[in-house]
């Protein structure tokens, strides 16, 4: 049997696969409020097939949004909304942990609590644009942040029944705004030498272990993604040197996506981390269970082909054809493209 399929252990929990469901936004939340709407219940659990299902980002307070129809888990609302996503799920027998995603500077202020500024660790204006409820506004110059803390959301994720949290230090958001050379300018603790610059993730992950126990944390990197206008001097000497620090908290796992490096990050990283390798990124059915073979991952997450079917472990599994993503209906409002992709019993096929 492909090692897809067999069992593995991930911080706290045995899980019955190998399949990771990726973050993924998807902009179904109430852009008012921020609470997770009816058909984000179905959504996930449709898609529990995976041993671990990892939320969508989640933002820990309302200055952290960074796009229309996101969700949080500040409020009661929000906490209600996610305890019966996290019922579904776990009724149909899988995982899910919450990413926590600050976006940092990559806001707007109609986005944010009384047209507030966005906060970063550095005052400067990111190049780009991000999605509000008018359509694509540039970025603006955010306010300078010290330190911005997590604590609170994971422990709001816990009462919420998600199975752990998995810090968003990817993607340009605030975790990496903080670890990259271009976009933190600061002279003081948080600034200047790579070790000052990777403070910030440290002590955020601090605060999310003592809160849930480092076997219920993990941290997802992208190191050279180049999104979000991010970009970083060293990146090889960056990351090598976040990954070796992370091992003194015995996370969870370790979650690693590639996009557009000529680096082997793979292959650089996992070799310094102690705990379980999450790969993601691009991944089919022979690619996933090649890395899995090789040992390169412990699991392995697939993102948009687990968006367009629901059933993912039961098409690898008996060889069926696959949905394809509907691109233009990922960030759209409504079921369409949601939660309308045909599983097999109900496509008709074998």
């Amino acid at each position: 049997m492909s090692n897809l399929f067999t069992p593995v252990r991930i911080g706290r929990y045995e899980l019955p696969n190998r399949f990771v469901m990726a973050p993924m936004t998807r902009s179904r939340a109430n852009d008012d409020d921020g609470v997770p709407t009816d058909i984000v219940m179905t959504y996930y659990s449709q898609r529990a097939g995976a041993g671990l299902i990892i939320s969508e980002g989640v933002y820990p307070a309302a200055t952290g949004k960074g796009y229309v129809r996101t969700p949080g888990i500040e409020t009661d609302a929000q906490v209600a909304a996610w305890k019966r996503v996290t019922d579904a799920v776990h009724a149909r027998g899988a995982r899910i942990f919450m990413q926590i995603m600050h976006c940092g500077r990559i806001s707007h202020p109609s986005l944010l609590p009384g047209n507030a500024q966005p906060v970063a660790p550095s005052a400067i204006k990111p190049a780009g644009q991000t999605w509000t409820a008018t359509g694509q506004q540039d970025f603006v110059t955010p306010h300078a942040l010290s330190v911005a803390g997590y604590r609170v959301a994971t422990r709001r994720a816990l009462e919420a029944g998600f199975d752990g949290v998995e810090l968003h230090a990817a993607s340009g958001y605030l975790p990496e705004q903080f670890l990259s050379s271009g976009s933190n300018k600061r002279a003081d603790q948080y600034g200047g030498s790579i070790e000052n610059r990777a403070r910030f993730i440290l002590e955020v992950l601090k605060a999310m272990v003592e809160e849930a126990g480092s076997d219920r944390v993990g941290i997802k990197i992208s190191p050279e993604i180049n999104y979000n206008d991010i970009s970083d001097a060293t990146p090889q000497e960056t990351y090598t040197y976040l990954v070796r620090q992370l091992n003194a908290f015995n996370l969870a796992y370790l979650h690693v996506a590639l996009f557009g490096t000529t680096v082997d990050y793979h292959s650089v990283l996992k070799p310094l981390f102690s705990g379980a390798y999450l790969m993601g990124s691009g991944l089919d059915q022979a690619k996933a269970e090649a890395a899995l073979d090789r040992g390169q991952a412990d699991a392995t997450v697939f993102g948009s082909t687990f968006l367009a079917n629901p059933d993912l472990p039961t098409r690898f599994l008996k060889g069926a054809a696959l949905n394809a993503p509907d691109r233009d209906t990922f960030f759209s409002a409504g079921e369409k493209g949601y939660i309308d992709y045909p599983a097999l019993d109900t496509a008709g096929a074998a």
